[in-house]
């Protein structure tokens, strides 16, 4: 895959940023919690901040609420992780009129298992539309290595549905390299069954790289793949290579395809997996135990890294080699997203080496 030689910009994402709440009592419940800790989100900007961390130039366009205290908190956040942003600012219209997301999360803890609580009305980011943005500007005049899509946003409302189908065209029109992430939610697609799978196929048509799970693949592609939820994953990786060839067969035009693979043993222990196909050639990490303080974000974690590694202009292997060890290390924070202090550090996780380092 050959990436823009000339850019202002690694990595461009659409997102619609909120704010996470989860007890400051790590692993308590909140029905139980009377402290919490607040941080923006949104998985979207999870996946930037690999690359943003370790130094490309990234940026995020969204939709704010003007004037509102959370909207100036997600853009301190967004600069503290290097990461540039634009976005229409709204009017409020009053208490009942738009906010941010929030998104309340008990992370769990050993048997007990996590339970995330979305709150998404009035959710500014559903207004993304494309009149906000000049996107000949973005693509053309500046340049852009990789547009990241998620399934997130493109599922989140007509107007972001549209939005996300006109980057992709776009993007496809100045040469810029296009990242889909399916994140297939079914509460999203609820009535916009057929709209939905129209538009994310002829995404999905002009992407360069494609990025889900057995249910995203399936549900989003409508591709017959094995059942999700299975007990022992690593048993399945045929069936998953199967799935992806079927991938693969209705979208020829893709260059990479990703597959996470995870078995939950307990909360805080996971078997973690990948498998890739990067034109003919099978990458398959089988899956390994890694300790987890929180696993939301560790599959936006893997989609960073492997972004990165892609903008890096590295091998296939050594590619999903660091976003399985980026997307092991996103659960190792509090925040839904890694921090890498370098790549080092990500290297010392996929080597297994946890020894203190002076």
């Amino acid at each position: 895959m050959k990436l823009k030689e000339n850019y202002k910009w690694s990595l461009v994402v659409p997102t619609s940023m909120g704010i996470r709440l989860t007890p400051v009592a790590q692993g308590q419940p909140i029905h139980k919690s009377d402290t919490l800790f607040m941080q923006a989100t949104s998985a979207e900007s999870n996946v930037a901040s690999v690359s943003a961390y370790l130094g490309l130039p990234c940026k995020v366009l969204t939709t704010f609420v003007k004037g509102s205290p959370i909207a100036q908190f997600i853009k301190d956040n967004l600069r503290s992780r290097n990461i540039d942003f634009e976005g229409r600012e709204v009017e409020q219209g009053g208490p009942w009129g738009y906010r941010h997301q929030i998104n309340i999360a008990d992370s769990g803890f050993g048997s007990r298992g996590p339970r995330v609580w979305n709150d998404r009305s009035g959710e500014v980011g559903r207004t993304l539309n494309v009149k906000d943005f000049d996107l000949d500007r973005l693509f053309g005049q500046e340049g852009v290595q990789i547009l990241h899509l998620s399934g997130l946003i493109g599922a989140l409302s007509p107007e972001t549905s549209l939005f996300c189908l006109e980057l992709a065209r776009t993007a496809k029109k100045y040469g810029t390299a296009i990242a889909f992430d399916l994140n297939y939610r079914a509460s999203f697609w609820e009535g916009r069954e057929q709209e939905l799978a129209d538009i994310f196929r002829e995404i999905a048509s002009i992407s360069d790289i494609l990025i889900g799970n057995e249910e995203d693949f399936q549900l989003s592609l409508g591709i017959t793949g094995p059942e999700a939820g299975g007990k022992d994953i690593a048993a399945e990786i045929e069936s998953f290579k199967g799935m992806i060839r079927n991938v693969k067969q209705a979208f020829p035009g893709v260059s990479v395809f990703a597959n996470t693979l995870r078995e939950v043993v307990s909360v805080n222990e996971h078997l973690w997996g990948a498998i890739l196909l990067a034109g003919e050639e099978w990458h398959v990490i089988e899956p390994r135990s890694i300790h987890v303080l929180d696993r939301i974000g560790g599959g936006d974690g893997f989609v960073g890294g492997l972004l990165y590694g892609i903008l890096k202009g590295w091998e296939p292997l050594k590619c999903v080699q660091f976003a399985w060890a980026t997307g092991a290390l996103a659960t190792t924070f509090i925040t839904d997203y890694g921090q890498p202090a370098d790549e080092a550090q990500v290297w010392s996780i996929w080597k297994g080496n946890a020894r203190v380092i002076r």
